[in-house]
């Protein structure tokens, strides 16, 4: 697990930096549409705000929080409460999923081609968002699967997070062949 370890507080820091990254471009974004230039053409020069952009603005909150929580837990090697545990690394993960993918998706749904206005920095504003959306869900993907494989291959859902132990060392030795013949 020493090589997963590594991999996995690699991919906090990356998740950690496109949080960072997707924090920033939505409250830019939130900024623009709370406070409408008079003349800009969007929504006719009316504030308004975009939901799915508030939805990815907590997801990216939330990501900054659990990242270096994570990342603490691993590398210090915490092991006194249930969020050190493989099981509730998986179920802050799953939560991170589901906010990514559905501002992910409403994002594209949405904001699908915007080729059309590039030279517009909304609209380079709105391509980024939903670039750093789609990469943020990647990484928390490749999460999960990390994290699912090691509970489904050790059976580990309660077991420390960091996982620096050999549970088939103690379960599974033959007290056999511990006698001297």
């Amino acid at each position: 697990m020493a090589f997963a370890t590594g991999v996995r507080i690699a991919l906090y820091v990356i998740l950690l930096v496109f949080a960072i990254c997707e924090l920033g471009m939505t409250a830019a974004r939130l900024h623009y549409t709370l406070n409408v230039p008079e003349g800009d053409p969007v929504n006719g020069g009316v504030d308004f705000y975009d939901r799915i952009i508030a939805e990815l603005l907590a997801a990216s909150i939330l990501a900054m929080l659990w990242a270096p929580l994570l990342i603490v837990r691993i590398y210090k090697r915490h092991e006194n409460t249930f969020i050190s545990t493989f099981g509730g690394e998986f179920i802050g993960l799953f939560v991170l999923f589901m906010l990514w993918i559905v501002g992910a998706a409403m994002t594209t749904d949405q904001w699908g081609n915007l080729a059309w206005c590039r030279i517009y920095q909304p609209c380079r504003l709105l391509t980024a968002i939903l670039a750093f959306s789609w990469m943020g869900w990647i990484i928390i993907l490749f999460l999960i699967a990390i994290n699912l494989g090691y509970i489904i291959v050790n059976k580990a859902f309660n077991e420390p997070l960091h996982g620096q132990y050999d549970p088939r060392a103690s379960r599974y030795t033959d007290p056999v062949s511990m006698r001297q013949v």
